[in-house]
């Protein structure tokens, strides 16, 4: 996938005076059935997570609270997107080199993955990542 063709999804926001209310449902707003979900708190200032990419497991990565930077690469060109919004969440296709970083204090990021956790899914070094991607072609 171009990574110029990858944008935020924007999910149902309900507007509510007692607080507002955001629904992600399979198959409706995402666009796969949700196997897992996760979420990564209380990063250290100056720490980046993520640093892998997935061969089957597509996921929507959502900051629940707070900010953070996602920058993802195909192996071509890189993007970078802001997610700071609990009503946005950034789909990241299999074959993605994702980094995760610039951490707000408080941030809680939320990830609904589409497979459950399998460490063979996991591709964990940078030059493995782009050796895969030529395998593809």
């Amino acid at each position: 996938m171009k990574l110029s063709e990858v944008n935020l999804i924007e999910l149902s926001k309900i507007i509510d005076p007692r607080g507002n209310l955001t629904v992600a449902q399979s198959n409706e707003q995402i666009p796969f059935d949700i196997k897992r979900v996760y979420w990564v708190y209380d990063v250290p200032s100056g720490e980046c997570r993520g640093g892998h990419s997935h061969k089957q497991c597509k996921e929507i990565i959502v900051a629940l609270s707070g900010s953070f930077h996602v920058t993802l690469d195909n192996g071509e060109e890189k993007r970078t997107f802001l997610l700071n919004h609990p009503y946005e969440g950034l789909l990241v296709d299999v074959n993605t080199w994702r980094t995760l970083d610039d951490f707000s204090s408080g941030a809680v990021c939320l990830v609904l993955a589409s497979e459950p956790f399998e460490e063979e899914d996991y591709i964990r070094e940078y030059d493995d990542f782009l050796t895969s991607l030529q395998c593809l072609k």
